[in-house]
């Protein structure tokens, strides 16, 4: 398994999911969908775009990766998760096949996914990139719409050193003649893009050329704000329970996918379903980890960002919250730029170093070496839960808790 072993895990090549694909009757041709890629962002995208068109009142599959504490958090219809009895099913049904083919535990799950999708005749699937996107097992549906949310450095010893060398990797989802949207624009893979969308004839566009937010605020926990196109109002007041400022970009990203829906006449989806959906999110997919507040006083906050650019806006976040002493539970994985990382860490916080209990778990008292060297001062303790016990006890009511680093870290953390 690619989450806990790495590299060796992974397959890259997708003689196997449509071998797997075929044995099946093809089930990722028996409904409509929407592919979703990047480094950043590409998780909350696909659980906001779920819960606009479950509001609209569409019977709506969800396949993301990896999960927190469910295996069948990947895989759900209407936000809620694939029955047990499903998967044991699927496995024993297909144990031959999979002995015989041999392929990755994502394989599996893919197709698991598209089997239980086809067979559930939902109306419309989101389905998430595990990783890069042209020979991601995901790659064997033909979507309604494409979307890349950004790209950024992460997993480069697979993808490429440079987002230069990552992006075309990403473009790998775009398809002949099926519009894709770019959620942020980058100057310098922008070309890179709108070669790929040329080549295939594939409509291209920016969300964040032509769409923008204002009037942004956050009450009452949830993040308010109107939604512009160049100088005209498209949707005023709307509100989304996902706070992390980073969601702005994936906001935009949803809103332009969805009128491209809209415009193809196959799915309509009402500015009312665009309302309830954003302001509920958590609510119809159960989307957890991204600026989860898990208590207050102390304020006790975890998000999944777990390379540069995710840390950069964890840490845009952090300084918007009002607090006495920041306390920072912090553990990585082993494939990570992690010198990188621990540059940009604030010094004057408090650190509880812990590893995730998987085999990439970087040793916290490893992490803690390397971390003085950026004079971030703390303690190594032997899990993530020994971590975050400890800094509840030291933490006062004013003062800050953040969990992260590592998307198994805030998986630890989790109630």
């Amino acid at each position: 398994m690619f989450t806990r072993i790495g590299a060796a895990a992974l397959k890259a090549d997708l003689s196997n999911t449509i071998e797997l694909c075929a044995a099946l009757d093809n089930p990722e041709q028996k409904f409509k969908s929407i592919h979703v890629a990047g480094t950043n962002g590409k998780g909350s995208t696909s659980h906001i775009l779920a819960a606009v068109l479950q509001a609209q009142g569409y019977k709506t599959g969800l396949y993301t990766s990896p999960h927190l504490k469910d295996f069948r958090e990947r895989i759900l219809i209407n936000g809620k998760k694939i029955g047990k009895q499903q998967v044991t099913k699927f496995v024993n049904e297909q144990k031959l096949l999979i002995e015989q083919l041999e392929p990755s535990f994502f394989e599996v799950t893919v197709a698991m996914a598209f089997d239980y999708f086809a067979n559930e005749q939902v109306d419309i699937a989101i389905i998430e990139v595990g990783l890069g996107g042209r020979l991601d097992s995901t790659n064997v549906i033909t979507p309604e719409v494409s979307v890349i949310t950004n790209i950024s450095l992460d997993h480069t010893n697979l993808l490429g050193s440079t987002v230069q060398e990552i992006a075309p990797e990403k473009a790998g989802i775009i398809k002949q003649r099926i519009p894709v949207v770019i959620g942020e624009t980058q100057k310098s893979i922008k070309d890179i893009f709108e070669e790929k969308a040329k080549t295939l004839n594939a409509p291209i566009f920016f969300a964040d050329e032509k769409l923008f937010l204002k009037n942004k605020k956050l009450i009452r926990g949830k993040l308010q704000f109107s939604v512009y196109e160049e100088d005209k109002l498209l949707f005023g007041n709307l509100s989304c329970d996902l706070t992390g400022s980073y969601q702005e970009k994936n906001i935009l990203t949803v809103i332009k996918a969805i009128s491209i829906l809209n415009s193809q006449n196959i799915f309509l989806v009402e500015p009312k379903a665009i309302y309830t959906g954003l302001a509920n999110v958590k609510k119809l997919t159960h989307l957890q980890g991204r600026w989860q507040i898990l208590q207050k006083n102390p304020l006790v906050i975890c998000d999944t960002g777990h390379n540069l650019a995710g840390i950069q806006e964890v840490l845009k976040n952090i300084n918007q919250t009002k607090f006495e002493k920041l306390h920072i539970v912090f553990g990585m994985v082993k494939d990570k730029s992690i010198d990188e990382i621990l540059a940009l860490l604030p010094k004057t916080a408090c650190y509880y170093f812990c590893s995730p209990n998987i085999e990439r778990g970087l040793d916290a008292c490893a992490l803690m070496k390397q971390a003085s060297q950026f004079e971030l001062t703390g303690k190594a303790y032997p899990s993530v839960a020994d971590a975050k016990a400890a800094a509840l006890l030291a933490a006062q009511n004013q003062d800050f808790i953040f969990i992260g680093g590592s998307t198994f870290v805030v998986a630890e953390a989790l109630p």
